[in-house]
């Protein structure tokens, strides 16, 4: 008896939630183009210098939690996107978000970060990664996932290079090279 009342049970729950999906509304909607959207898609390169700050009286990096072995280990980061490799360069944005050390097998980070522009044409707009960085390669690949502003429904990927990295401190200035497709 308690095994068919069971099984009417799950027979029950998933015919409603067909009737309930099927009546209830669209799941999504296409839009016609307007004269109000873009036709054409456009390429945007943008270079910029990534400062990471662990060490001293302002430090940009906040490490949230420390794991064994530095698995499990995540940092929150606000750090300046500068034109130059020097601190003092002009800051062009923000690198907003977090990475964590995701495997014990090698030195590789998961990063999740919005790049928020403050400059120019793209002051205000935004493009997100999310993906892993494995630090020790000389050039690293990430996806760009999404943006906002100028960036609404990009795509594309995020060259990485470390320029330098300091052991004793865990500081670190990283070149980027991003290239969006948007419209």
């Amino acid at each position: 008896m308690k095994s068919s009342s069971y099984a009417f049970s799950i027979y029950f729950i998933l015919i409603s939630t067909f009737f309930i999906i099927t009546i209830n509304g669209n799941f999504s909607e296409q839009f016609a183009k307007t004269g109000a959207m873009h036709s054409a898609t456009k390429m945007t390169h943008l270079h910029f210098y990534f400062h990471d700050i662990v060490s001293g009286e302002k430090p940009t990096v906040n490490i949230i939690f420390r794991g064994k072995n530095n698995v499990g280990t995540t940092a929150m980061i606000d750090d300046p996107l500068t034109e130059g490799t020097e601190r003092g360069s002009k800051i062009v944005g923000r690198a907003q978000g977090m990475y964590a050390f995701p495997t014990k097998t090698d030195a590789a980070l998961l990063m999740v970060i919005n790049f928020s522009f403050l400059e120019g044409e793209y002051n205000g707009s935004t493009i997100s990664i999310l993906g892993r960085n494995p630090v020790l390669e000389k050039v690293r690949e990430m996806p760009v996932v999404g943006g906002s502003g100028v960036f609404r429904f990009c795509h594309g990927y995020a060259l990485a290079k470390t320029v330098r990295f300091n052991i004793n401190t865990g500081d670190a200035v990283v070149e980027y090279d991003v290239y969006v497709m948007h419209f």
